[in-house]
C-alpha cells in the first residue's frame, strides 16, 4: 500500500469518528483534494478490498481497510505526542507526524512506544 491510500484510509476513519456517514465530498474537503483525486483514489481502494461503498456514497472500511487505518492513526498520534513532549511545536509536530508514520517500520515504532510507556509516569 502506498502512502497516498494509507493516507485516504487514515481519512476516512478520522472522519468516520466525527461524522455518522462519510461521503468522498467528505474526505476531499478534509483534506484539500480534487474530488476527482478522490474519486480515483476511492475506486482503487474498493478495487483492493480496502473499503466499501453503500449506493448512496457512504464510504465504509472493511477489515482489511480499518486495520492499516487504525495503524496509522495510532503512529500518528504516539508519534505526534513524542515530538510535541520533546518541545516540538504542536503544528509541527502534527506535520511531521504524518510524514513519519507511513515509513517508519513496525520495528522501530513499537521500540518508541515501548521507551515512551518505560518513561512515562
Amino acid at each position: 500500500m502506498r502512502e497516498s491510500g494509507e493516507m485516504y484510509l487514515e481519512t476516512i476513519l478520522v472522519l468516520s469518528k466525527e461524522k455518522a456517514t462519510v461521503r468522498s465530498i467528505d474526505v476531499a474537503d478534509y483534506r484539500n483534494f480534487s474530488k476527482p483525486s478522490v474519486s480515483r483514489a476511492v475506486n482503487r481502494l474498493k478495487e483492493d478490498g480496502y473499503l466499501n461503498m453503500s449506493p448512496e456514497g457512504f464510504l465504509t472500511l472493511t477489515k482489511k481497510g480499518l486495520e492499516i487505518a487504525n495503524t496509522i492513526y495510532e503512529r500518528h498520534i504516539v508519534l505526534t505526542k513524542i515530538l510535541c513532549d520533546l518541545g516540538v511545536d504542536e503544528k509541527i509536530a502534527t506535520e511531521d507526524a504524518c510524514k513519519i508514520e507511513h515509513c517508519i517500520s513496525t520495528e522501530t515504532f513499537d521500540a518508541l512506544k515501548k521507551y515512551v510507556a518505560a518513561h512515562t509516569s
